[in-house]
C-alpha cells in the first residue's frame, strides 16, 4: 500500500514563505480559484498564500478560460480536461487543500431535483476518493442552497458524514449557507460553503462575520463604465416582442407581476419561476445570475429593454474585467453563472489562511450544520 504523505502545520508555519498547494475538481472558469490567486495573509514578514497544483473540469471552453486567466502567471499547475470519471484518481499530485464545487443540477430547486439518484448527484464521491487519497490539510467544497432539501435532507447529512470521516484522520467540519450579498457582492447567491479542517491539526474553521456592506447592481455594472472594447461584451439580438414586453416591465417586476397588455402576457401554465423576464432593481444587488434557460432567464437591464451582456453578468459575479471567457455566447454564459463568485471565495479562503496561520478575525455562528467529525 501506497504510504500517504500528511502536510504539517507545524512545518508550514515555520516556513519563510509559507506557500499552501491547492488541488480543485470541477474547476469551472476559475471563481474559486482567482478568489484563492487574490487570497494574502500576513504574519509579521511572512505572507501565507495559495499555488495552484492542479484543476480538472470536463469542458473544453472552460478548461481554456481557467488555463488562459488562473494559470497564465503560474508554470506549476495543470489542467486536466476530462470527466472525473475517467480520471486515475490515484496520479492526481497530493496538495495541502483540495477545492471542489461538486455538481449541483441535482440539488437545484429549480428542475427534477433528484438529489443523490440523479445523473450527477454520486459525483461528489470522486472528492471523496481523493481525500481518502492525498490527505489534504483543508477542504473547500461548495453547491447550491438546495443541497440541503434534496432527499428530504438525507443527501446532505450523506455528504458531510463522508467528508467527515474521509482520509486517515477525518475532518472537523464547518458548514454555512452564505449569503454573498451581506458580504458586499452584487448579487442575491446564496450557496453552502464547507470547510474541513483535517481533525490532526486541532484546527475549527470559523465563519467570517458578513461586511454588512451593500453593493448594487447599478454601481456593480456601471462604476467604472465598461470600456467599448471590453471582452464578452456583445450584446443580445432581442426580439421585437421582447422588447415591447421589457418597455412594459419596472424595474424589480418580472412578466407575472407587471401589468402587461394580453398580447405580451405569457402563456405558461405551472411553477411560474421569478427570474422570467425580470428587470434588475437598481437600488439592490441583483437576482442570482444562471448559467442555463430558455427565453427570459438572461437577466434584464433596469432601463434598457435588453438582457444584459455576459460582461455584465460577470461583474455581477465580481469577475475582473480583464478575465476574457472562451466560446461561445451561450458557454460563456453557462461558465458564468455556474461560477462561484471570486470576491466571495476571496473572503472565505482568506479566512481560511488566517484559521491555518492562526491570525484571528471576526467571526459569526454557522447558520446551519455544524458537524465536529468526532
Amino acid at each position: 500500500m501506497k504510504q500517504k504523505k500528511l502536510g504539517s502545520l507545524a512545518a508550514l508555519r515555520r516556513r519563510k514563505s509559507p506557500t499552501i498547494s491547492i488541488a480543485e475538481m470541477y474547476c469551472g472558469p476559475g471563481g474559486i480559484a482567482l478568489g484563492a490567486n487574490l487570497s494574502r495573509v500576513w504574519q509579521g514578514d511572512r505572507c501565507f498564500r495559495f499555488q495552484h497544483a492542479w484543476a480538472t473540469d470536463y469542458d473544453p471552453d472552460t478548461c481554456r478560460t481557467y488555463t488562459n486567466n488562473i494559470l497564465k502567471d503560474n508554470s506549476h499547475g495543470n489542467v486536466f480536461c476530462s470527466d472525473v470519471r475517467d480520471l486515475d484518481i490515484t496520479s492526481l499530485a497530493h496538495a495541502d487543500g483540495f477545492l471542489y464545487g461538486f455538481p449541483c443540477n441535482d440539488f437545484s430547486n429549480v428542475g427534477e431535483t433528484r438529489g443523490l439518484d440523479g445523473e450527477y448527484g454520486q459525483l461528489y464521491k470522486y472528492g471523496i476518493d481523493y481525500i481518502n487519497e492525498a490527505n489534504p490539510m483543508f477542504i473547500f467544497a461548495e453547491n447550491v442552497s438546495g443541497l440541503s432539501n434534496a432527499n428530504s435532507g438525507n443527501a446532505f447529512e450523506k455528504i458531510l458524514n463522508e467528508l467527515a470521516s474521509s482520509g486517515e484522520h477525518g475532518y472537523r467540519l464547518t458548514a454555512h449557507l452564505y449569503k454573498f450579498e451581506d458580504y458586499g457582492i452584487p448579487q442575491a447567491r446564496h450557496r453552502y460553503i464547507i470547510i474541513g479542517m483535517r481533525r490532526d491539526l486541532n484546527l475549527r474553521f470559523e465563519v467570517p462575520r458578513p461586511s454588512g456592506k451593500m453593493v448594487t447592481c447599478r454601481d456593480a455594472i456601471e462604476i467604472p463604465p465598461i470600456s467599448p472594447n471590453a471582452k464578452n461584451n456583445d450584446l443580445t439580438n432581442q426580439s421585437k416582442t421582447v422588447v415591447e414586453r421589457l418597455r412594459h416591465i419596472k424595474p424589480g417586476e418580472n412578466a407575472w407581476t407587471a401589468d402587461l397588455p394580453r398580447h405580451l402576457q405569457l402563456n405558461v401554465t405551472g411553477a411560474r419561476l421569478s427570474q422570467i423576464y425580470k428587470r434588475l432593481d437598481p437600488t439592490r444587488p441583483s437576482y442570482t445570475v444562471t448559467g442555463s434557460g430558455g427565453g427570459g432567464t438572461h437577466v434584464y437591464h433596469w432601463s434598457e429593454p435588453r438582457a444584459l451582456t455576459n460582461r455584465e453578468r460577470a461583474r455581477l459575479q465580481t469577475f475582473p474585467d480583464q478575465f476574457e471567457f472562451f466560446g461561445s455566447k451561450e458557454s460563456v454564459r453557462k461558465q458564468i453563472g455556474m461560477a462561484v463568485p471570486p470576491a466571495g471565495a476571496k473572503i472565505i479562503l482568506t479566512a481560511v489562511l488566517k484559521t491555518l496561520a492562526d491570525v484571528k478575525y471576526q467571526t459569526v455562528a454557522p447558520s446551519h450544520v455544524y458537524l465536529d467529525g468526532e
